[in-house]
């Protein structure tokens, strides 16, 4: 009797997968894995009416808490891919292990996800799936089946599905983020209705304001508004707060592992507010010289996060330094909320790299450092332009004397 595992969200891909997995592929059973990184708990309700109506085994586990320590790895990282917080990305290697652990406990002979051959979400479940010894199965990848073709078949086989908006649009949501694509949305022309909006108010009713003091240690959030809670408790009060103040959306056109452009709209209220704070702070206790180079660590990082390879031994490197950069990052910020957005309006920490005293215009120096001082710094910056635009005027002059 052979089985396979399959990543199962109750939605359109994942429920015509089951019986395609059986009739097409010939497996004898299904186990059905639906991990949990912070879904709203309708989600794993509709999963397990979809998993029963379809006779299926259905394992749920917990992996909220791993997937919060590794979204505060990314505050870490100041991690955004062109522009949005990681969301879906960080999420898939957690599901995807998980999924794995169901796997070799159950004895499946093969592993199956639900993905389209034009995502990345493929990649990032199979760089997981490939380094163990099952099969990997892509029912719609490999079938080239698309959203049409699911959605009648469904309905042919009178089979349960649980879809955001009947379907029309695909959603995934988890602790970190909320994604809308699919649908009306793939016309970049198309204006999005209000209603593709659940975790954040409309930004342009949001006519009060707030502040929320945020605190970091090494890096890491770890209290709001003086009371300490875990990550995913943090993030999950954050998205409350912020997306009633309409912070956190995103509309986009995002460039894909495999090249295509596409239409993507994000929901990350906790995950602006809290990656809009964390700079704040490295602002305040990093040097320059620190920050300038750090913003190539964090952007190779959230790359490597974006393409699922959080495992990848550059990553292991790119946190050796992170990590010491983070030693200084505790302190305090205070964020208001205001018409959409998270600004940081204050900010405190022993680490401080700044001295008001210094910096005042009500002193005369730094130190010992008078302002006279400055007067030779002043004549010698920009003395290598100078010289070179003198030299660039003088062979022009010259070559206008030799054209006379």
């Amino acid at each position: 009797m052979t089985s396979v595992a399959l990543a199962f969200s109750g939605g359109l891909d994942t429920t015509v997968c089951v019986s395609l997995l059986q009739e097409e592929y010939g497996y004898d059973e299904v186990v059905g894995v639906t991990v949990d990184v912070g879904q709203p708990e309708s989600e794993f309700e509709e999963a397990q009416e979809t998993a029963d109506a379809h006779g299926l085994d259905l394992h749920v586990v917990d992996a909220k808490d791993e997937f919060a320590d590794l979204c505060f790895d990314s505050v870490r990282a100041n991690a955004t891919y062109q522009g949005y917080p990681l969301g879906t990305a960080l999420a898939r290697p957690v599901i995807a292990n998980a999924i794995l652990e169901v796997a070799e406990e159950e004895g499946c002979d093969a592993l199956a996800h639900g993905c389209t051959g034009k995502g990345n979400d493929q990649l990032r479940f199979e760089v997981v799936w490939r380094a163990s010894d099952l099969d990997v199965i892509a029912p719609v990848r490999e079938l080239e089946l698309t959203r049409e073709w699911e959605q009648q078949y469904a309905e042919e086989h009178d089979l349960p599905v649980q879809s955001g908006n009947s379907g029309v649009w695909s959603i995934d949501t988890n602790l970190w983020s909320r994604s809308v694509e699919g649908g009306e949305l793939e016309d970049p022309g198309y204006v999005p209705p209000e209603d593709i909006y659940e975790w954040t108010d409309d930004p342009a009713n949001a006519t009060e304001t707030e502040l929320v003091e945020i605190a970091f240690e090494d890096g890491y959030p770890v209290a709001l508004d003086g009371e300490d809670l875990a990550p995913a408790e943090l993030i999950e009060a954050l998205n409350e707060q912020a997306g009633k103040h309409g912070v956190g959306r995103t509309d986009m056109m995002e460039d894909r592992m495999l090249g295509l452009k596409v239409r993507e709209n994000y929901e990350h209220p906790a995950a602006t507010t809290l990656l809009t704070a964390h700079e704040a702070l490295e602002q305040l206790v990093l040097t320059k010289d620190e920050r300038d180079f750090k913003r190539s660590i964090d952007d190779e990082w959230a790359q490597k996060g974006y393409e699922g390879l959080v495992d990848h031994p550059l990553v292991d490197a790119l946190e050796g330094f992170i990590d010491e950069t983070q030693s200084r990052v505790t302190g305090n910020v205070t964020i208001k909320f205001q018409g959409g957005q998270a600004r940081p309006v204050a900010r405190e920490s022993e680490y401080a790299a700044y001295s008001e005293d210094a910096a005042s215009f009500n002193t005369s120096g730094v130190g010992d450092i008078t302002q006279q001082d400055a007067t030779g710094v002043a004549k010698y910056h920009g003395f290598q332009s100078r010289l070179a635009n003198a030299a660039i005027d003088a062979a022009e002059d010259d070559d206008e004397g030799d054209w006379e």
